[in-house]
C-alpha cells in the first residue's frame, strides 16, 4: 500500500531517512542530528572508561581515590568547555559539536595514563573512542542502516533478475570455474593455504570490487541528479555523497548476494560429485572432514576443503560480476533504471520539500 503523501517537514525528512537519504535534510546538523541522539552511548562509554584505572593490585580505597580521580579530572574538563561556550562551570552541554567531541576522544584516554602510567592504553582508548565517533558518522550520519534496509528490501526481488544477468555477464566464467572446480591443482593449492592468506585473498577480491564500483559512482550519481533531479537545485558535495552511498551498497548487496549463491552452488555440486576419498587423492594426504550424511544414493563429506575451493571461487566470480556491473551495458540498463525510477521520486519529494521551505 503506498503511503500518503507528505506535507510537512518532518514528514518529508521521515520520508528521506526511509529512502537512506538523510542529507536531504536541509537543515541537517552533525551535532544535532548525529551526536546529539549518540549522547546516551557515549554517555555509557564513558561511565566504563572512567572506570578503567581500577587496578586489582590496589586497595578499596585506592580504586575509590581512582575512580573519583577520573570523575574530577572529567567535570573539569566539561566545565572548561563550558566557560569556553560562555556557559555556567557546572551547566550541561545542549549541543555536542567539536569541542566535545574532541574532549571525548582525548579526555578519558589520558585517565589512565595520568592516574596509573599506563599510556598504551591510553593510546588505545583514544583510537577506540575515535573510531565509534567515525561509526557513528557512518551509521547515523550517512544512514548505512536505512540504505541497507531499503536494499534488502528489494534484495529478493532482484535474486532472480541478478542470477539471470550472471548467467548473460559470465557464462564462460562459469564454464572455466565449473572446469577448473574439477582439477586436482586447485584443490592442493588452497588444501594447503593457511588460514589468514585465505583471508587476506578474499578481503584482496573484495577490496579491488569495491574500488571498480566506487570509480564508477561519480558518473553515476551525475547521471542520477541530471536525470531524476525533480527539477530541484543542485544537490550539494554531501547529498551526493549520500546518494553515491545508496548506489555503491545497493550494488555491493547485489554482488554480495551473487558471490554466495555461487558458493553455495560449488558446495552443493562437490557434495553430489566429488567424495573424501577423492579429496584425499587429489591434495595427497587425509582430507579434513566436517561431517558426512547420505546423499543421492551416495555418501557425501562435507570437507573443509570444499568449502576453502567454493569461497575462493565464489569470491572471485564477484570481483568478475561486480566489473561486469560497470562494462555490461545490459546490467547497467536494468539494474540502475530500478533505482533511478525510485529516486527519481526522492527527488520530485525533494523539490516539493524545498518549495514548502521557501527555498525551491
Amino acid at each position: 500500500m503506498d503511503r500518503p503523501e507528505p506535507q510537512t517537514e518532518e514528514e518529508f525528512e521521515r520520508e528521506f531517512r526511509r529512502a537512506g537519504l538523510p542529507l536531504l535534510n536541509e537543515n541537517y546538523s552533525a551535532s544535532e542530528d548525529i551526536f546529539n541522539r549518540a549522547v546516551p552511548l557515549l554517555g555509557l562509554v564513558l561511565v566504563l572508561e572512567v572506570t578503567g584505572p581500577l587496578n586489582k593490585s590496589w586497595s578499596t580505597l585506592g580504586n575509590v581515590a581512582a575512580v573519583a580521580t577520573a570523575m574530577l579530572l572529567m567535570l573539569v574538563a566539561l566545565g572548561l568547555m563550558n566557560r569556553m561556550r560562555g556557559r555556567a562551570f557546572f551547566s550541561l552541554p545542549r549541543k555536542v559539536g567539536r569541542p566535545e567531541l574532541a574532549a571525548f576522544v582525548i579526555v578519558p584516554a589520558l585517565l589512565p595514563g595520568i592516574i596509573s602510567g599506563h599510556w598504551g592504553i591510553a593510546a588505545l582508548t583514544a583510537l577506540f573512542n575515535l573510531a565509534l565517533l567515525l561509526v557513528i558518522l557512518g551509521v547515523v550520519g550517512f544512514g548505512v542502516i536505512s540504505i541497507i534496509h531499503w536494499a534488502l528490501a528489494r534484495l529478493l526481488g532482484e535474486l532472480s533478475r541478478s542470477l539471470g544477468l550472471l548467467v548473460k555477464a559470465v557464462p564462460l566464467l562459469m564454464i572455466f570455474s565449473l572446469i577448473l572446480f574439477l582439477t586436482p591443482e586447485l584443490w592442493q593449492v588452497f588444501a594447503t593455504l593457511p588460514d589468514q592468506s585465505l583471508l587476506l585473498l578474499v578481503a584482496l577480491f573484495m577490496l579491488l570490487g569495491s574500488a571498480f564500483l566506487i570509480a564508477r559512482i561519480p558518473h553515476e550519481v551525475a547521471s542520477l541528479e541530471k536525470e531524476a533531479g525533480g527539477g530541484g537545485p543542485p544537490l550539494r558535495q554531501r547529498q551526493r555523497f549520500n546518494v553515491g552511498l545508496v548506489l555503491f551498497v545497493s550494488q555491493s548487496l547485489q554482488v554480495l548476494l551473487v558471490a554466495l549463491a555461487v558458493a553455495v552452488f560449488f558446495v552443493i555440486f562437490g557434495l553430489l560429485t566429488i567424495g573424501a576419498d577423492t579429496v584425499s587423492s587429489w591434495i595427497t594426504h587425509p582430507a579434513d572432514v566436517l561431517f558426512e550424511f547420505h546423499l543421492a544414493g551416495r555418501e557425501a563429506a562435507m570437507t573443509r576443503e570444499l568449502l576453502r575451493v567454493a569461497v575462493a571461487i565464489a569470491s572471485f566470480t564477484g570481483l568478475y560480476f561486480a566489473i561486469s556491473m560497470l562494462t555490461d551495458d545490459l546490467y547497467r540498463r536494468e539494474f540502475l533504471n530500478r533505482i533511478t525510477d525510485e529516486m527519481k521520486q526522492t527527488f520530485v519529494r525533494r523539490a516539493e520539500y524545498l518549495k514548502l521551505l521557501g527555498k525551491g
